[in-house]
């Protein structure tokens, strides 16, 4: 693992920069990160938020929601043909669910952002962008660690 980037968020805001700096460096022209991003964190840590901050950048003027209910949201920009899937998988119990809902399908057409990937280690790609949400502190309840890797098995 290749550690990107780590820091510290107060606000919600702040969670949404990063995810919006992470999809600026998915986006550059000489990018060689991965298009899958694996998300990991407790329930209200700020993953979706980190992802408003990623369609910000990756599909402008999308409204985004979490996809807990539905599993996968589709985020297109205006004007191209290119995509953001936000999966959730905190209900994905089994291989079964994650072939039902047709997780493989999007995986090779656009940028794939991934709640709940400790759920499914079985189904990760070999090469990833992995981002940990943690509660930072137990008195400041808006504190947020958020560290960004590059996880490659070719390395």
């Amino acid at each position: 693992m290749i550690l990107i980037k780590e820091t510290v968020t107060s606000s919600v805001e702040e969670t949404e920069s990063l995810g919006a700096e992470l999809a600026a460096m998915l986006s550059a022209p000489d990018s060689e990160l991965p298009s899958y991003i694996a998300m990991y964190g407790d329930l209200g840590v700020g993953k979706t938020a980190f992802v408003r901050g990623v369609a910000s950048v990756l599909a402008s003027g999308c409204i985004v929601r979490s996809p807990t209910f539905a599993i996968v949201n589709e985020y297109r920009a205006k004007g191209t043909a290119s995509s953001l899937y936000h999966f959730d998988m905190y209900r994905i119990t089994s291989e079964d669910d994650l072939y039902s809902c047709g997780y493989d399908d999007y995986l090779d057409r656009g940028v794939c952002i991934v709640e709940w990937c400790e759920n499914i280690p079985y189904a990760l790609p070999d090469n990833y962008v992995k981002v940990v949400i943690e509660k930072n502190s137990v008195e400041n309840e808006n504190l947020r660690k958020i560290t960004i890797f590059c996880v490659d098995e070719r390395y």
